[in-house]
Parts: structure tokens; sequence; C-alpha cells
């Protein structure tokens, strides 16, 4: 769609911003709904073989499994070997002696309700008759045929609809014509190996790389998050829903776990506990000892981004003591708050001082292996690259009491996320005058930090850190940091907005005029990035403005200012929309439901477009129990369209290395097909994750699910 080119050229703008205070805020009611868990079964859990060619479903809920060494049923918990099991325990089983003997070439075959059997065949779909069995002639609007050859599957689903599984699609036959499903309806894959149907509606099918469902919906399930193997041979559903799949490398099943949002909020709760680094509790990620067992031995590291991943994680406590009450999020969001403190406090007297009110990217026991070995020699490589990279010893000093290395050269990332956490800490947690002190003073002694040394993080070098670049001489009048201009001056501005609002100074709000009315960071914030589109780097950026964009919309009490930023927070938004992300979603819908902008054609209102609301809760019941990063293949897909190139490469990359895209829709392939670890990843990269040993943190999925509940977006 077209924007009116006078919408474009919009300056001037009028905003309205009822926070949490609108008339109607719009809300899904989730309650109890089927989180798909997947589980995997080897000759480790009892299998004679991993080389398994079907899988069958008894009456009594039994599970067969003819393997490459023999038959083993699945019962009571547990798989022991067996015989085969007797047809008639089975359940709508079709015997090959009924029609083998009839038709050569044969796939697989279904039988209706009425008892009539439907084969695939190489030659395509047969059908029992009075006279044997008939070849069914399938055509569409467009006059072509369908299942002439290669029919690899057939099912008949609970509502008694044929369905057909060829290379070329899938075909549905309703009660009056056939449905055609390609690639570009949303069908995810096609090089088909069976089909079967399912108790409430839904039809699966296995093919050589995963297997695909549909439930009114396409669904793609591949990779070791949901299979032991890629090669489905067979599947089998029970009456639960339970999909059950023959694979080269085992037994897979896809549970259907009824929990809540709020269940799978606790679950994930429990993982941060095991992810937590030193007594501070800093998350990041952890490696594991063996792939996909976080009950193996857990190795902890630290990140450059420790402080911002752990702001993040109490940005989620804070919301959800706001919005429950809860004391366990209390007093989790106390322990983040002490966690980012002591960022602040360790470097304070240490052996490399730097300026009072400087954080630290992180830190590390003394304890432990010391991070400076061999540290210079890396920097200098990728000074090489990047001439403004700092190089200068030591880049971890020590604290004054000796127990702690403190990574310095602190980025834009950290000051972004604990401005975040911080004044939602002192707004929804902290009730005591000395609670609220305590925090007050980071703010201060790290605002003023900033201002005294001309909007700049100044390290113990005496010189600004690689990203502390946040003054005008820099960003108005230096070439090198013109893209940075937009995001640095929203963040400025947010800076100094929490600290007015913590510390009820005038001067923060003084220094907010000063940059506003004598270097124009209120116009440079309103295009935070070099934007080619949607899918367009640099995706760290995002998730940063978005916190920046939530402060100052929360704090900002300028109305030329907001008039601004807000309508640059919705083409921000707009952007970032095709992604599903429920944290850019609820983030712009706590201000965006009721805004409006006038230009002079007159006003208009610019609310989140229709279903983002629903994007946003599919999200979240989309992620994983278990935060494996597991490898996920989307490359290959049927549905698949590439990003424009403009929009997908970074500056200098040749287009042989495009690697993104999206389904038919324009949306990005859901969470269930992606591995990330943050909302800073690209959600357009096709093939994503690794070999099931890394163990990331649940805050991708707590921060929002938190921050809807408070907002009132999400009803458990």
């Amino acid at each position: 769609m077209k924007i009116p080119m006078r919408f474009i050229l919009t300056l001037l703008l009028a905003v309205t911003t009822l926070w949490g205070a609108y008339a109607d805020v719009p809300s899904i009611k989730v309650g109890v709904y089927a989180q798909e868990v997947g589980l995997n079964y080897t000759t480790e859990q009892g299998l004679p073989s991993n080389n398994v060619r079907a899988i069958l479903v008894a009456t009594n809920g039994d599970v067969y499994a003819d393997t490459e060494s023999g038959w083993a049923v699945f019962t009571k918990g547990a798989w022991k070997k067996s015989k085969a099991p007797k047809d008639s325990s089975l359940e709508n089983f079709v015997s090959p002696s009924e029609y083998a003997s009839a038709i050569g070439l044969v796939t697989e075959a279904t039988k209706t309700a009425k008892g009539k059997i439907i084969v695939a065949t190489r030659n395509g779909v047969l059908s029992q008759g009075a006279n044997g069995f008939e070849k069914l002639t399938i055509s569409d609007k467009l006059g072509r045929q369908w299942a002439t050859s290669d029919v690899r599957g057939v099912t008949v689903d609970s509502k008694g609809q044929l369905w057909v599984a060829t290379f070329a699609g899938v075909i549905q036959q309703g009660k009056k014509s056939w449905t055609f499903y390609e690639g570009k309806d949303g069908l995810p894959y096609n090089d088909f190996t069976t089909a079967e149907a399912g108790p409430n509606g839904e039809v699966w099918f296995g093919t050589h790389i995963g297997a695909v469902r549909y439930d009114g919906e396409w669904h793609y399930r591949q990779g070791r998050r949901w299979l032991p193997n890629d090669d489905v041979r067979d599947i089998a559903v029970d009456k639960n829903g339970n999909a059950w799949f023959a694979t080269a490398g085992g037994v897979g099943c896809i549970e259907r776990r009824m929990i809540t949002l709020a269940e799978k909020a606790d679950y994930l709760e429990n993982d941060m506990d095991l992810i937590k680094r030193t007594e501070f509790g800093y998350t990041a990620e952890a490696s594991l000892a063996v792939a996909g067992d976080k009950t193996s031995k857990l190795r902890h590291h630290d990140s450059d981004n420790d402080g911002l991943w752990t702001a993040m994680y109490g940005a989620g406590e804070c919301f959800a003591y706001g919005a429950t009450k809860d004391p366990k999020a209390k007093k989790r969001a106390k322990e983040v708050f002490e966690a980012l403190r002591q960022l602040q406090k360790v470097v304070q007297g240490s052996s490399h001082e730097p300026p009072h009110g400087y954080i630290a990217r992180t830190i590390l026991p003394t304890s432990g292996p010391n991070p400076n070995d061999g540290r210079y020699e890396r920097d200098v490589k990728t000074n090489k690259e990047d001439n403004l990279w700092k190089l200068y010893e030591p880049r971890w000093p020590t604290s004054k009491d000796g127990k702690w290395y403190w990574k310095s050269d602190t980025s834009s990332d950290e000051l972004d996320g604990h401005y975040f956490f911080f004044p939602l800490y002192y707004d929804l947690v902290a009730e005591t005058e000395e609670e609220k002190e305590r925090a007050r003073e980071v703010i201060r002694d790290l605002t003023d930090h900033i201002i005294k040394y001309n909007y700049q993080l100044v390290d113990h070098d005496g010189k600004t850190t690689r990203w502390g670049y946040y003054n005008p001489e820099a960003l108005n009048h230096d070439g090198y940091w013109w893209v940075e201009r937009g995001l640095k001056s929203l963040s400025m501005l947010s800076y100094l907005a929490v600290a007015e609002h913590m510390t009820g100074d005038q001067k923060y709000r003084d220094h907010m005029n000063i940059l506003i009315k004598e270097h124009a960071y209120d116009t440079n914030a309103m295009h935070y990035k070099l934007q080619r589109g949607v899918g367009s780097p640099n995706h760290s950026d995002d998730e940063m403005a978005f916190m920046c964009f939530y402060n100052l919309m929360k704090y900002g009490k300028d109305e030329a200012l907001l008039q601004k930023i807000g309508y640059s927070f919705y083409t921000a938004w707009a952007i970032e929309a095709p992604e599903m992300n429920p944290f850019f979603n609820f983030a712009y819908a706590a201000f965006g439901l009721e805004q409006t902008y006038t230009s002079p054609w007159g006003t208009g209102s610019i609310p989140p477009w229709d279903g983002w609301l629903e994007d946003s809760v599919t999200t979240l019941k989309g992620f994983e129990l278990d935060r494996y990063n597991w490898r996920f293949k989307n490359s290959h897909r049927t549905d698949l369209v590439m990003l424009e190139r403009q929009a997908a490469l970074e500056l200098g990359e040749p287009a042989s290395r495009l690697r993104h895209g999206h389904r038919p829709n324009g949306k990005v392939f859901p969470v269930e097909n992606r591995q990330f670890n943050h909302w800073n990843h690209n959600p357009w990269t096709l093939d994503t994750g690794g070999n099931g040993q890394g163990f990331a943190n649940g805050t991708v999925f707590l921060l929002p699910y938190y921050m809807g509940l408070y907002h009132g977006f999400i009803k458990n």
C-alpha cells in the first residue's frame, strides 16, 4: 500500500497518549491451550533399532513401532520389544491383503467412514467401487489434472474429507469441490511420504524433511526440537491428538500438553535459575555437556551484553509484580536491581577506576581464568577491520576487593537496558523511600557522568567507550556517526526523561531542551536507523529503540517532543509488524491505541493494525518450553518468499549472501521454526540454531508475556 506524500512530509504531529487509562483495552483471554512438546525415543529408551519403518496406535492407546530389528510397543510410559500387533487391535487399520493383490505400486491406503478403501499409488488415486478399484479424476479450476502420478499419501479426516498428498501439493475433497494447496497457499513442504488424520479435524503429512500439519492453517515441524530425524516414514495420531512419527533416527512424538501461559512462565522461570551466573544472577545463556539435556552439566559464561539481558529479564519481573503482586516476582526484580547496581559499584576504587557513575558490562570472579589473557591480540585483529575499536589494557580491571574482574568499554546496549529497567523498578517494585533512593542514586550518578563528559560515557583510560558517543559534535558533525544519529539521539532524550522522572531534578529537562533546540535531537530521533524497508538490519537497533521509545513516551513531558516521537514510534512499529514480535507490539500498543497525528491535511489515528494482538499471542504460545539451540532449516520450503535484497543485505554484502525470507502472507516464519536467544536477532534469517548444546534463557517469552499482562492485553 502506498502512503500519500502529504503524510510522509508531515512535520507537525499531534499525539494523544492516555497512559494506562484506555476506556477499552483490547485483550485476549488465553486460558488453557495445547502446548506442543517434541519427545524423541531411540535405542537408549528401549527401541530395538533407530531405523523405524512404521508406527501404529492400538485401540487401547499403546503405540507400536516396526523397526529394522523387530517390533516394539510403548505402553505404560516405556518401550519394550513385542510381536507385531494384530490387525483387530488397531484403529481404522487397512490391511494390505484387502487391496494389494489387485493393485501394484501402492504407497498408502485409507478407509472412509462407510468402509470404502482409497489407495494412493505411483499411478494416481484409486477408489474402491462395485467393480473394483477405479481411478479418481481430480481437476482444478484452471483445468489442471492433479494426482495423476506419484501420489505419496491419502487419508480421511475426522470430518469425512479425503486428503491426497502429491509432489505438486495437497488436495482436499470437500462436499462439492476440491481444494488445492501449494506453496503460495502456505503449504510448507511437499516431498511427502505419508498422510494421517487426527481426531480433531487436523491432518498430518510426513516428508523427507520434517512433518507438516494442517488444522485450518499450515504448520511445519522440522529439526531436533521436534523429531529425532527429519526423514519421516510413517505417522500415527492417538485419541488425544498426540502425533507419533516413525523416522530414520527413532520414534518421535509431538505431544499436545494442556497448559496456560502462566504455567509456561513458571516453567521458564525455573530454567532461569539454572542459567543465572554469579551470586548476583546475571542472565545470558549457558552451554550443556549433553545436547538437549538441561540436567547435564551446565557451563556458565558471560556475554558482552550481560547488563542488557539481565535488565530486560528484570523489566519483565517488574511488569509481573505490577500485574500480579506475586512476591516471587518482586524478589526476582530486587535481585536484578542489585545485580545492575553492582555493575556501577564494582568499578569504584578498582585497579583502573573510571569516572564516577560509570557502569561495567559484566563481571567475572577472579577465582576463575583471567579474561585479559590473549584479549589484546584479539583486539588488534578487530581494530584492523574497525579502526575505532579501542586498543588498551586492561579490558578487564580488578575490583577494589579483589573478588571480581569487571568488563570495560561499556556499550550503548547496556545503557538502554539499564534505563529501561530502573524506572520500572522505581515505579512498580520499590516501595520504601530507601529503596527508591538507591534506585535514584544509580540513575543520577550515571546520567551526571554522561552529562559531565559532554554526553559521552568515559572509560578508565579517560576516553569515550567504543559506542559511548551521544554528543552533538559526533552525531551531527562527524560523518562516521551519521548512521547512529537517530538512535543515539532517541536514547539520550529517553535517558534524560528517565532521570527527570526518577529524581525530579529540572536540570535533566534543561539538558533535553538544549539538545532539542540547539542540536535538533528531536528531529534526529524521528529516524532512529537507516531503513531500507521491512527486514532492514541492524536488528539490535530495533530492540534498543523500542525500549527508548517506550520510556520517552511514558516519561517525556514535552508535548511538542511527544508529537514527533509518537509518530516516529508508529513508523518504527509499522516496519516491525510482520515480525510478530509481542515485545514490540505491546510496547507500541501501550501508547498507540488512541494515538493520532495531525498534518496540514487533517488528523488521523495511528493505532497498531488489526491482528497485532493475535500475532503476539500466537508467538507466545509458539515458544518452546526447553530453550535448546537446535538447528532449523527454512531455506528449502515451498512457501518461502525471499526478502528483497535491498532490505536483507548488510552494507557491502554480495547478493549471493541473501539468506532471508518470509511466508506468502508477508510475515516471518513462526517461532516454532526458528532458534534465537534475544529480541535483537534477525527474524528473517532462514536457517538458524546449532547442535542443541546451547541453552538460552526465557526472557524472550517472559518480558512480553508479563508486559502484556500488565497492560491488560493478555488475560489468563
